[in-house]
């Protein structure tokens, strides 16, 4: 790719606001041939899939996958015109073999997960991902699936409730925030994600009500997190699709990793260790790589972004 070219697509993409994450780490670590096969497990709005198929010629291959069918629309629209052959599937990247095979791809060149929820996703009041605007208790990544937040929090038990934000979201305070959320249904269904913002500072110790706005994440935050991960079933997925990920590679095809919170990095760093301990893959960074201070500056969300590398042994 020219740096005339990654010039023009950084325009670009600052324009329509959306910055994919440490973009630059991600292509550099990829080392994918020009005429490589490349599989983007969360293609979102194709950001990086975009700047993958700048460095590819027509003999290239990009198969982009993900659950968001709106998203999907949009990366469509955006990776039209490229060089090289683009399917786009409407999948779970817990599924990439079954795709794969659908598509009758052996192997590829490399492969990327971007773990991250994007703006488009958390700016929609309607998707229900973000306690800052108010809309409904969804959090369904795949529109199709059934079972939402708002079903979780008004159906499961205490107790339920209370794991759920100790395992998904390391919520110090879980036991008194899953009492006060099945209190407080008994009244009336927690409906809308200011509900759930202002029952979560409800619950808080007195000490913590007045203060909140001293600490650096808002006290809803890993609440939000938790009923994310668990509606869409996140950490289970993501221990299924690294093996996928591995077996799908050539030899010498590498793996990136974008997470953004510990329950994540934590899974992928012991499935790379222990799939590197067993010689199926080579670990090319020990420890994870971090957005630089620039990047950070342009875009907030990558702050809490962690990169990990591995390469398909031989």
């Amino acid at each position: 790719m020219t740096a005339f070219s990654i010039h023009q697509r950084e325009e670009n993409m600052t324009k329509v606001g959306h910055i994919p994450v440490m973009y630059r780490e991600v292509l550099e670590y990829l080392r994918l041939p020009v005429d490589g096969c490349f599989v983007d497990g969360t293609v979102g709005l194709g950001g990086h899939s975009s700047l993958v198929a700048e460095s590819l010629s027509e003999n290239g291959r990009i198969i982009g996958i993900d659950r968001d069918e709106e998203a999907l629309k949009i990366a469509d629209e955006k990776l039209k015109g490229f060089k090289p052959q683009t399917t786009l599937v409407h999948d779970d990247f817990r599924n990439m073999d079954n795709v794969l095979d659908s598509l009758g791809i052996e192997k590829v060149d490399g492969v990327l997960l971007d773990l991250g929820i994007s703006s488009f996703q958390l700016n929609n009041p309607q998707r229900g991902f973000s306690f800052q605007v108010d809309g409904p208790l969804d959090m369904r990544m795949d529109q199709s699936g059934w079972l939402s937040a708002y079903d979780l929090i008004n159906s499961l038990s205490e107790r339920e409730i209370s794991m759920i934000l100790r395992n998904y979201g390391e919520e110090r305070f879980h036991n008194r925030i899953a009492n006060y959320l099945v209190t407080h249904r008994t009244q009336h269904p927690i409906e809308s994600t200011g509900e759930l913002r202002d029952a979560v500072l409800k619950a808080m110790p007195h000490r913590y009500k007045h203060h909140y706005k001293r600490q650096k994440i808002h006290p809803a935050t890993r609440t939000f997190q938790a009923f994310r991960i668990a509606v869409n079933r996140e950490l289970e997925a993501l221990e299924i699709v690294l093996d996928k990920c591995i077996a799908s590679l050539k030899v010498g095809g590498r793996l990136c990793v974008l997470s953004f919170h510990s329950l994540e990095d934590r899974i992928v760093k012991h499935h790379l260790r222990n799939a590197a301990k067993a010689k199926k893959i080579d670990l090319i960074v020990k420890k994870p790589l971090r957005p630089t201070d620039e990047e950070i500056k342009e875009n907030p969300r990558a702050r809490s972004a962690r990169l990990r590398v591995a390469e398909k042994a031989g």
